[in-house]
């Protein structure tokens, strides 16, 4: 619940005035605190004084506004991240990691929910592998037998006879030796959101990513898998494979002509 330290309140009332959730009024110009808060925090964030906080959240990490990145700078980086598909052998350090999820934390979310939460494969991932590959071919199954293999489920099938043959290949084109996977579970649109920012902030690291629609349908439909990585009541909705990139690029890639209707 939202607290306003009344020794540092000067009365201003813009926390008042920025309160979407209506869970503030002035009374003898002063603001109250009534009870249908959804903590979105714009009231800390507004204040002048520090006056505001929120007592169930850490307040320790919130920081001075800071003016926004220009834009030329920000579209650059925009253009120039790139889908990796080439790794180098080479763990992700723990607070490169650490600073990918806080990307992902302090992304908005509907009714400001939150519920995003993450899993970081990395020590286990040689140990949960072939229960994913397994998991594929369950789900390239699954299509087949409904009558819905279209494109890519004698694909998948392919790819598992593969790993069946030489297990050891790691040139494989489901993992790409990449050294650590990031799975975000939550709503599609907030993991949508929150996975955006967090490959931006992993390109501004020197890491890259690549969205694996793949090994999400496998580690979902892997009991295993699921076990293994602590996944007993969620789904995964995002799968970002994470490394150091084995390859550079010179320049950004061409893009079709936006269709833009203007009114």
């Amino acid at each position: 619940m939202v607290h306003i330290d009344q020794n540092l309140c000067i009365g201003c009332g813009l926390c008042y005035k920025d309160c979407f959730g209506n869970n503030l009024v002035m009374e003898d110009g002063r603001p109250k605190v009534l009870g249908s808060c959804f903590e979105c925090g714009h009231c800390v964030a507004v204040c002048p004084k520090g006056a505001c906080s929120i007592d169930d959240m850490p307040m320790e990490d919130i920081i001075p506004y800071a003016l926004p990145v220009k834009a030329e700078d920000l579209l650059t980086q925009i253009k120039s991240r790139r889908s990796i598909r080439h790794y180098k052998e080479r763990p992700v350090e723990r607070e490169k990691l650490e600073l990918l999820i806080e990307a992902g934390r302090f992304t908005p979310t509907g009714s400001n929910a939150q519920d995003v939460s993450y899993v970081v494969v990395q020590d286990k991932l040689e140990e949960v592998k072939p229960f994913i590959w397994k998991g594929l071919d369950t789900v390239a199954d699954t299509f087949i037998s409904q009558g819905n293999a279209g494109a890519y489920a004698y694909r998948w099938k392919k790819m598992y006879q593969d790993y069946l043959a030489d297990p050891s290949n790691k040139r494989d084109s489901l993992f790409f030796e990449a050294p650590c996977i990031l799975m975000l579970c939550g709503t599609e649109t907030s993991c949508g959101l929150a996975a955006s920012n967090i490959e931006l902030m992993a390109y501004s690291l020197g890491l890259g990513c690549l969205y694996s629609g793949f090994i999400r349908r496998a580690v979902n439909a892997s009991p295993e898998a699921r076990e293994v990585l602590g996944l007993t009541e969620k789904d995964v909705v995002i799968v970002l494979l994470v490394g150091y990139p084995a390859i550079s690029y010179e320049r950004s890639a061409p893009r079709k002509t936006p269709q833009i209707n203007w009114r």
